[in-house]
């Protein structure tokens, strides 16, 4: 095989196995191995392609409208020209086909269902990725940039999952390092070659020294693969926070049907919290004085797997006209029945509602359905609360802990699901919440110390900027440390219900809000808040709060000689403020039409909908997972590549230049002209090396060959140095004057100078001496060179010769050359025209 093929099945294992890292995000993970095959396809397009031989951007070419027409057989055959000639109707088909898939990765948790619109995605983008792969590191045989769009496929899959990243880190990384080294070996391999009549033992010394460096290589990566591994594990500070979610997106189901899940909406609160201008998002009305109760909750999440909260996946049905009785509300207990009239913010996109709970009928406009279990209601086929106005009706129940403290056992089912802990949870979550709770008599007393601990006694402190870490310990770094914000508190009182037997739950959404001089109570980003929701039989959800200076303690856990325990509740509206006309001025030209049907307009603080900032976007619209992620990161790494190209190239080309000793010549050098090779013999000329006339000349012709490319190749090196410094290359010019030229316009030191003279030298020595003695230490001079240079330059032309070196105009000229023999190729392969009025020769026999 040969080195571009080795390269080619490379390239192709490095993407598939890049690709693994997005098994976790589908169920059934059938799609690998179509996705293989097709790689499969597009790397042989390229190895056929690559033997013609077509130009490089022509081959790249012809793997993209292979890619294209595979594509276009597997998912849009009926709508193409003989099934794989793609036209107008199967791109529309296309763009709709990706629109559903995006519309599927926001309706379903991860691990979503294989629809055709998820299908196309990952096996487009996973072959995108592979043409990118395969045209880097085969193509262009530059395997080192062609980590950036394997890295870009894991980094997407690796962002949403929360499984054995490890695992795919290794698969991933595994596959770049062999792609790394194949590349490397077939370089190698092309170095310090021996000829055909070198002694037996000579060629074996030679491929062992060879292969040496590749076992090395694979040794050192093997070792930093390891380290990559381990080193993290002790560098908790690194980690993300209690914050980590799984899913994507929001959204779901059909008319009557269907299902529904939710990343967790909670990864970006501490960013809401800490916003430097608070900004309004919900505006509302309620008939209600006791605004304390009213929490405008969005999503619960009730799924725990040791390290993160999250929703479970539930079936959605269409909105009913009543909700009914709450799940466990007993009719004994109080409850009030409360209207309330909300007014989502321009700028306020997100999937679920925010309402008061538990709700029992909502009124609003657009497509949305009902999830009955955790009683909210969630956009379907990209409806989102923007701008949304809706009445609610809800329920402030108002248990009393006499009630609470004698609920009888929850059904099986219920505390079955509700009580679940992962075996990876830390034992010292359980052991705390039993010292915390000693002397309980009962779950509400144990809930109630849980809260008060929290709260109170525990001692905690309340800060958004804390880190707690990831992984199983985060809650109990978080028990030792003390310090986190709503989300760190109540993740872990939940966690810790949930030892105790008690089920238990996490809700997110927003305190009561501020009120406002005309009656209206305005919600902004500040106001973002989790809870924990327990569980008790005949009361159903309940309520509690464990974030020290946050919200309000329910009034059924605290006891009735210390009113609110200590802590501040939200201010409650002054008894002049009514749902009466109100006396302000009139509204002004800037009342919206949501503020208008509020009443909100009588003052420019109570501005329901603040549109000024078109830049912003509300926390909860960037919560939720961008289907466009997966086309858009690739992208967006190789634009911010794309300017670093030079840089890397040029880095690369002097890297193979002064590596080696054996260092390949660059194309257009004079060492690989015939004249050159013939002048570098030891006997200059007569028989050729290793015939029996000059038996035993072989090594010693192999040797003197590599010693005169390596002198040509620095020469190179210091030439294009220069340029790169501005001093353009004169080819009309001997060695010996060129560097001369060089020392003067670039200003060299003496030793410099010397550096360069020495290289010169060296060249003339293979260009014109018989038997060319050409000194150690190039690759050291050609560095000094390099030295002296920046030192005599300026900042703007250090700058310049780094990112954007004169030399790399090589490329150009090296496509323009290879384009050439290719269609000089092409031209002479084609028969030569008759032309009809050419007499033919006569015949010397007529």
């Amino acid at each position: 095989m040969s080195g571009r093929a080795r390269l080619a099945l490379c390239a192709w294992a490095a993407t598939i196995m890049a690709a693994c890292a997005l098994l976790p995000l589908v169920d059934p993970a059938t799609w690998i191995f179509q996705a293989a095959l097709m790689l499969g396809v597009q790397a042989g397009v390229g190895a056929l392609t690559r033997r013609v031989p077509l130009a490089r951007p022509l081959t790249v070419a012809a793997q993209a409208l292979v890619t294209l027409m595979m594509l276009t057989l597997v998912f849009a055959r009926e709508r193409a020209v003989a099934g794989v000639v793609p036209g107008p109707e199967a791109f529309q088909y296309f763009a709709t086909l990706l629109q559903t898939g995006a519309e599927d990765v926001g309706r379903y948790a991860i691990p979503a269902p294989l629809t055709d619109g998820i299908r196309l995605m990952i096996i487009g983008g996973v072959l995108v990725i592979g043409l990118l792969v395969d045209a880097l590191a085969v193509t262009f045989r530059s395997a080192a940039p062609a980590g950036l769009p394997l890295l870009a496929l894991y980094s997407v899959a690796a962002g949403l999952s929360d499984g054995a990243a490890w695992l795919w880190f290794v698969l991933a990384s595994a596959g770049y390092l062999l792609l790394l080294l194949t590349e490397s070996r077939d370089r190698l391999s092309q170095w310090g070659r021996v000829f055909a009549g070198a002694p037996q033992g000579q060629r074996a010394e030679s491929a062992s020294g060879a292969v040496a460096p590749v076992r090395t290589g694979r040794r050192i990566g093997a070792v930093a693969l390891g380290i990559a591994l381990v080193v993290p594990l002790g560098l908790p500070s690194l980690d993300g926070g209690l914050l980590d979610g799984t899913g994507a997106g929001i959204g779901g189901g059909s008319g009557g049907g269907g299902t529904i899940a939710a990343v967790n909406p909670v990864v970006q609160l501490r960013g809401s919290l800490n916003v430097d201008e608070d900004r309004q998002v919900l505006s509302y009305r309620t008939n209600t004085d006791d605004v304390q109760e009213m929490y405008l909750r969005i999503v619960s999440l009730d799924n725990f797997n040791g390290t993160s909260w999250t929703p479970t996946e539930r079936s959605i049905t269409g909105v009913p006209d009543d909700f009914g009785t709450p799940t466990g509300l007993a009719s004994e207990v109080k409850r009030t029945s409360i209207e309330t009239r909300i007014v989502a913010s321009e700028d306020y996109e997100q999937n679920w509602l925010p309402m008061p709970y538990p709700v029992t009928s909502v009124d609003i406009d657009g497509d949305w359905r009902y999830e009955p279990v955790g009683r909210t209601l969630v956009g379907d086929h990209g409806q989102d609360t923007k701008g949304a106005q809706y009445k609610v009706e809800s329920l402030i129940v108002e248990p009393t802990a006499e009630q609470l403290a004698s609920a009888p056992e929850p059904p099986p089912s219920l505390r079955r699901e509700y009580t679940k802990v992962p075996a990876s949870l830390p034992p010292v979550v359980a052991q705390t919440a039993v010292e915390v709770t000693e002397g309980a008599k009962n779950d509400y007393e144990r809930a109630v110390k849980l809260q008060d601990w929290f709260a109170f006694s525990g001692e905690f402190t309340y800060d958004t900027e804390v880190r707690s870490g990831t992984g199983a310990r985060a809650i109990a770094r978080f028990l030792q440390d003390k310090e986190g914000f709503c989300v760190h508190f109540s993740f872990a009182m939940a966690s810790m219900a949930r030892t105790l037997g008690i089920p238990a739950r996490v809700a997110v959404g927003f305190t009561p809000g501020t009120p406002q001089t005309n009656g209206t109570m305005s919600v902004g980003l500040r106001d973002a808040h989790a809870w924990p929701e327990l569980y008790f039989e005949g009361v159903g959800w309940t309520r509690f709060e464990p974030t020290p200076n946050r919200g309000s303690t329910p009034e059924y856990t605290v006891p009735e000689d210390t009113g609110t325990g200590g802590l501040p509740e939200v201010p409650r509206p002054s008894t002049s403020a009514s749902t009466a006309p109100s006396a302000e001025p009139s509204a002004s030209e800037s009342c919206t039409p949501q503020e208008a049907k509020l009443g909100a307009c009588g003052s420019e603080s109570a501005a329901a909908l603040p549109g000024s900032d078109d830049g912003e976007r509300s926390f909860w619209g960037l919560v939720f997972f961008s289907p466009w992620t997966l086309l858009i990161l690739p992208g967006a790494l190789l634009a911010l590549a794309i300017p670093l190209l030079p840089m890397l190239w040029r880095l690369r080309v002097r890297s193979v230049r002064l590596g080696s000793h054996q260092g390949a010549v660059p194309k257009g050098t004079l060492a690989q002209e015939p004249a050159v090779a013939r002048e570098v013999t030891h006997e200059g000329a007569g028989a050729a090396p290793g015939s029996p006339e000059q038996p035993g000349r072989a090594t010693s012709y192999g040797r003197t060959e590599a010693a005169a490319a390596h002198a040509l190749a620095a020469w190179q090196e210091v030439a294009d140095t220069a340029w790169d410094y501005g001093i353009a290359p004169d080819e009309s010019q001997t060695p010996r004057k060129a560097a001369a030229r060089i020392v003067r316009l670039g200003e060299l030191e003496p030793t410099a100078a010397d550096a360069v003279h020495r290289v010169a030298a060296a060249v003339e020595q293979v260009l014109f001496a018989p038997r060319p003695q050409i000194p150690a230490g190039l690759a050291r001079d050609a560095h000094q060179v390099e030295v002296g240079l920046k030192a005599h330059a300026g900042r703007r032309t250090r700058l310049r010769a780094l990112l954007l070196p004169r030399s790399t105009v090589r490329v150009a000229w090296a496509l323009a050359a290879r384009w050439a023999d290719t269609r000089d190729e092409l031209l002479s392969r084609l028969p030569a025209p008759r032309l009809p009025w050419r007499r033919p020769a006569p015949s010397r026999n007529g």
